[in-house]
């Protein structure tokens, strides 16, 4: 627990762990002693509303988290709150206790609450787009071998982990490893923080957070600057030389048809688009049928991983998701256990969620192949 004073208000933060028994009795404890004038916790409405109704994934518009090309963001949420829950189940308790324990007693003692975080799906966004590809596969393979991970965690090692120079150390080393990722989910979110306990009501407030964001937040409240957040709030656009090879690859294969249909005739021509096909839509059916997708997404990802690699808009694994999940959604059930079906591996073909997850990235890889063999051979046969 800290104290920041500034002018005549004080700002108590206790530092806590998501998965921890220890800190959601300590939250309610301070509260009670202390008795503030607001209560800021480390939520946004969108977890909050999670959190305190227990519904999650219930009201998720799967369809609209597809045309929105969300779906990369919300695999990373499902991995990492499955990872959450197994801790917590080890421990005996869910993550978030300890900031909804917060609200309960605020509400108790009739206490205003303030949701201070920013809006998780701006933040993931924002980790995911600022993330370089290279640091990406990384991070997707960590969390991957986070899952099946079945080290023991207690509560005497969150205690270790809390302390500041264990906290530290493990920030130093997120920051040398993945420097976008420690500033999206850090550092923006300190300021951010920052921000809003400072809006709060009163002059006594008791802030929730988690121990990472503690150093951050004290020193951005004490020194009492004003903070523009309008850079934060946004997820930026794909990078202009991204942009270029997106449209630069496509316009030199079709270029190349043409050129070879000028050199060699139409029916040279012909035979080489005939492989494009068969090159980029056989690879990507096998993705789609090795996930166990409807039959009508594995015709789907023949179909469209041909065109959709022509054009940078719009990948094949989104289209094939789509379909995915047009035909075979998941039912209620399969959304509240996916956490922990996530952890298994025939549970990926078994819950209709995750054979979505399936259904988007194995065709995607598929088109992904045939994009390099089509690409090869249509220049080969041009310069040959």
């Amino acid at each position: 627990m800290h104290r920041v004073t500034v002018q005549d208000r004080v700002f108590i933060l206790i530092g806590t762990a998501h998965v921890s028994q220890e800190s959601a009795d300590l939250v309610r404890q301070v509260i009670d002693r202390e008795q503030p004038d607001c209560v800021c916790v480390e939520l946004d409405a969108q977890r909050y509303k999670a959190l305190s109704e227990q519904r999650r994934l219930d009201d998720l518009d799967l369809k609209e988290v597809i045309r929105r090309k969300q779906l990369s963001p919300l695999i990373v949420n499902v991995i990492l709150s499955s990872y959450q829950k197994r801790l917590g189940g080890q421990l005996g308790v869910m993550p978030g206790t300890e900031m909804l324990e917060a609200t309960k007693i605020a509400k108790d003692l009739n206490i205003p609450i303030a949701l201070c975080d920013r809006d998780v799906r701006v933040t993931l966004g924002r980790a995911w787009r600022s993330t370089p590809w290279l640091k990406k596969f990384l991070l997707l393979s960590t969390l991957l071998t986070s899952m099946f991970d079945r080290t023991t965690i207690s509560e005497e090692m969150l205690r270790d982990i809390r302390q500041k120079d264990v906290l530290s150390e493990m920030l130093r080393e997120l920051g040398e490893l993945m420097p976008t990722l420690r500033t999206v989910l850090i550092d923006e979110r300190d300021l951010y923080l920052a921000h809003h306990i400072r809006g709060a009501v009163g002059k006594r407030l008791v802030a929730v957070l988690g121990a990472a964001h503690i150093p951050g937040v004290q020193t951005h409240l004490a020194a009492n600057r004003p903070i523009d957040l309008e850079p934060f709030n946004t997820i930026p656009p794909v990078s202009s030389l991204w942009r270029v090879v997106g449209w630069g690859i496509p316009a030199l294969i079709v270029a190349a048809l043409l050129m070879i249909g000028l050199q060699k005739g139409a029916g040279v021509a012909g035979e080489n688009i005939l492989f494009w096909i068969l090159a980029n839509g056989i690879p990507s059916a096998i993705g789609a049928a090795a996930a166990l997708a409807h039959p009508l997404t594995i015709l789907t990802a023949f179909v469209a991983a041909p065109l959709t690699s022509l054009t940078p808009v719009i990948g094949a694994g989104y289209v094939t998701a789509f379909v995915q999940a047009y035909f075979c959604p998941p039912s209620v059930r399969e959304l509240h256990s996916v956490s922990d079906d996530v952890r298994i591996t025939r549970q990926w073909w078994r819950n209709r969620l995750l054979r979505i997850f399936l259904a988007f990235i194995l065709p995607g890889i598929g088109s992904l192949i045939g994009t390099w063999i089509g690409g090869v051979e249509i220049f080969s046969n041009l310069f040959s």
